[in-house]
């Protein structure tokens, strides 16, 4: 169930709950955002799709074997990955949740969604564009999250994929895909505080600091809002070059 992401003696542990397995990633980030004796773990829910039944079941039937199987590697923190799962579950199953394991485990909590979250109202963002690759049902559920967290959404784009689309995307699919529905969004939200880059499988890392120079705004996107916890908490230090959250700015 586990894979293990690094193979050094590890300062700090940082456990991930992902919805699939790495090898089923499209693409790795660019760089790596965390030093090499931060050893990234994670256990995998095996999903299939974003559906309602599929994350539920999921939830239900492997989440906390992912946790015990994370605990029994040491891990210091652990965070579920994938804003879709968070959606899918809404904002007040995933705070339920979040409670439940910190209570379990004593280690650090997260998900990717409450992450971003965090983020955007770093940046005092409350009116936000959100470039997304999802389909309607989805985007739905994600704007129900976004708004639940005191977000007033603006617009957000659609290419109408799930997980399968999303998860077969080559790498010159999700640079462009991230550039065009950012550009977009922007076009039909310019007024927005913050744009959002939601979903990590297009690996959309690259476009953030070329959308900040474009629209002069934050640009989040779900995937760098883990790293960018640990280097707030002075775990990690901050990385330059990759947009104003994991520089550390405000």
């Amino acid at each position: 169930m586990t894979d293990t992401v690094s193979s050094k003696k590890p300062r700090y542990i940082l456990g991930t709950v992902t919805p699939v397995g790495v090898n089923l990633l499209p693409m790795s980030q660019p760089q790596p955002l965390l030093p090499d004796d931060i050893l990234r773990i994670v256990s995998t829910l095996n999903l299939t799709d974003y559906t309602e039944e599929r994350v539920q079941e999921a939830i239900d039937h492997r989440y906390w074997k992912c946790v015990d199987d994370l605990m029994q590697q040491g891990a210091q923190s652990i965070t579920l990955a994938g804003f879709p799962v968070s959606a899918q579950l809404s904002r007040d199953r995933v705070l339920e949740l979040l409670e439940k394991t910190r209570q379990k485990t004593g280690v650090t909590v997260d998900t990717h969604a409450e992450a971003s979250v965090a983020a955007l109202k770093h940046f005092g963002a409350r009116r936000i564009a959100v470039a997304s690759r999802w389909s309607k049902p989805l985007n739905d559920l994600v704007v129900a999250y976004l708004q639940h967290a005191g977000f007033e959404v603006l617009t957000i784009t659609s290419v109408g994929q799930w997980a399968q689309q999303a998860f077969s995307m080559s790498i010159e699919e999700g640079v462009k895909l991230a550039f065009q529905l950012g550009r977009q969004a922007m076009k039909q939200a310019p007024d927005a505080q913050a744009l959002f880059l939601a979903g990590g499988a297009w690996r959309s890392l690259a476009a953030v600091p070329i959308l900040e120079e474009d629209f002069k705004i934050p640009v989040v996107t779900n995937p760098i809002t883990q790293p960018w916890r640990l280097m707030a908490a002075g775990v990690a230090p901050y990385v330059q070059g990759w947009g104003r959250l994991l520089a550390g700015q405000s």
